[in-house]
This record gives structure tokens, C-alpha cells and sequence, in this order.
């Protein structure tokens, strides 16, 4: 009896073990970490050494700018032939031959503005084709009795013959030569040294220029550059500063000389 219990039992047994029955998973799956969205902010960019170096230098530029315009600043001069310069090339001319028209005060008694307003009319500060090729910063021509160096250049006629010189102040020993050893100039030492506004008029006066408004150019120029103050230097009196609205700082981008404003265009008609 037990026997078949067993065996009744064994037989359960396998049965259940052949049912098929669906797998019912009791594991939970590996844990994922949820992936993270990442939202790009814009920020402020930091500058770096350089930007803020280049910055710095722009600024330095602008500044800079603006301090030089007025030296950038041009006018149109008739030395020949007729040039354009800056105030600042205008500047530099002054400063190199200040010392010279000084000097030429001094043992001439021709002021110094005179001098150097004419240096800078006739010979384009410098610029002008006889005061690169001759040295000759008034376009004097040979004239008679001239035997030293000479350059051919057209001016009223072609291949006209102009004074040539080794070096700058020569030309201008030779301009003060001129004026003190022609009878007609000779009135001109009769005014006062500091008194450039005569000395102009009397210029045109003397027959040194055909230009009608030669001496309105001539003080122009003196009363814009200040050249007065190496009159008052050499006689030993108080410079007082011009109050003018064209000192310097040119109200208006250019200056217009007119044709005959040269010491050679009348220096021969003189002679």
C-alpha cells in the first residue's frame, strides 16, 4: 500500500514537471542612468591679453589721430610750380631754419617772420622742384654777374637759368644779399624790425611781388606759424601770442598762392 503511494506521488511528480508554464522574471534589469541634456548658455566672451592690449591701442590710435589731424591739414603753396604740403611739413621747414633766419636778422636787419614767411611761400616749405634740385629756397635766378653754379628749369621762358647752391643757407644769405643791395629795397630798413605787416606791403610796394594780394598771403602765413616770435627773440621783446581764427589750425583744408608771388618772377624785372 505504501508502495503504490509512493509511486502515485512519483508520477504527480512528473507531471508537473512536463506542464508548460510561461517564465515569469523576478530579477529587475540593470539600473540605466537617465541621460542628461545639456542647454548651451551663451556667455559674455572674457578678453583676452591681446584683445584687450589691441583695444587699448586703438583707443591710443584714435587719440593720436585726432591730435595729428591738424597736422595733416594741407595747403597749396607757389614755389615754381605749385605744391601741396601739411601743416606739418609747414612745422618741420620752421623748425630747420628758424635759427638761420635769426641769424640773417641779426646782420641784415631783414626780420626773421619776413624770411621765413618767404621761405616757406616760394619754395613749397622746402618741397618745391629749384629747393630739391638747386638749394634755392626764393628762386633767385642767375641774373648778370653770377658765376657760380646754375640749373636750367622752365619758368616764364623754357630752360631759364637759376641759382644753384651747396646748401640750403646759402640760398638764404644770398635772398638777404638781394634785398640789401637793391636801391628799391632800401626803404624796406627804414621800418621797424617787429613790424612784419609794413615790411609785407612794402615788399609789394618795392616791386618784389605782382601779385596784388602778395602781402594778405605773406602775413598769412607769418601770422598763422607765429613766425613773428623770432623777431621778438632776436630783439629782446615780449612775444604776445596772435589771436586769430587761422593760427595754426586751419579752419579751411587749403591755402591757394596765386601765380607771381616768387622773388624770381620780379627780381627781373628789377634788374
Amino acid at each position: 500500500m505504501i508502495n503504490k503511494i509512493i509511486i502515485f506521488l512519483f508520477v504527480i511528480m512528473l507531471v508537473g514537471c512536463s506542464t508548460q508554464q510561461p517564465i515569469v522574471r523576478t530579477t529587475k534589469p540593470p539600473y540605466k542612468k537617465p541621460t542628461a541634456v545639456v542647454v548651451n548658455t551663451p556667455k559674455k566672451p572674457v578678453p583676452t591679453k591681446t584683445e584687450t592690449t589691441t583695444k587699448s591701442s586703438t583707443t591710443k590710435t584714435s587719440t593720436t589721430n585726432q591730435n595729428t589731424n591738424q597736422n595733416s591739414q594741407s595747403e597749396i603753396l607757389e614755389a615754381t610750380t605749385r605744391v601741396k604740403v601739411t601743416t606739418a611739413m609747414v612745422l618741420d621747414y620752421i623748425s630747420k631754419y628758424k635759427d638761420v633766419a635769426k641769424s640773417n636778422m641779426k646782420q641784415y636787419g631783414i626780420p626773421s617772420s619776413i624770411i621765413l614767411g618767404q621761405g616757406i611761400l616760394e619754395s613749397g616749405a622746402g618741397t618745391g622742384p629749384l629747393s630739391s634740385l638747386a638749394n634755392n629756397h626764393f628762386g633767385i635766378k642767375c641774373h648778370k654777374g653770377w658765376t657760380g653754379p646754375s640749373v636750367k628749369y622752365d619758368d616764364d621762358e623754357a630752360q631759364e637759368c637759376f641759382r644753384k647752391y651747396e646748401l640750403p643757407n646759402e640760398s638764404y644769405k644770398d635772398h638777404a644779399l638781394f634785398l640789401t643791395s637793391r636801391a628799391w629795397y632800401l626803404p624796406l630798413f627804414d621800418l621797424e624790425k617787429d613790424d612784419y605787416k609794413q615790411w609785407a606791403i612794402g615788399l609789394k610796394k618795392a616791386g618784389y611781388a605782382t601779385d596784388p594780394k602778395y602781402p594778405e598771403k605773406l602775413i598769412g602765413i607769418i601770422e598763422r606759424y607765429q613766425l613773428n616770435k623770432y623777431d621778438s627773440e632776436v630783439l629782446g621783446t615780449e612775444y604776445i601770442p596772435l589771436n586769430t581764427k587761422d593760427q595754426i589750425s586751419l579752419k579751411s583744408n587749403l591755402y591757394q598762392v596765386s601765380q607771381g608771388d616768387t622773388l624770381y618772377s620780379i627780381s627781373k624785372n628789377s634788374i
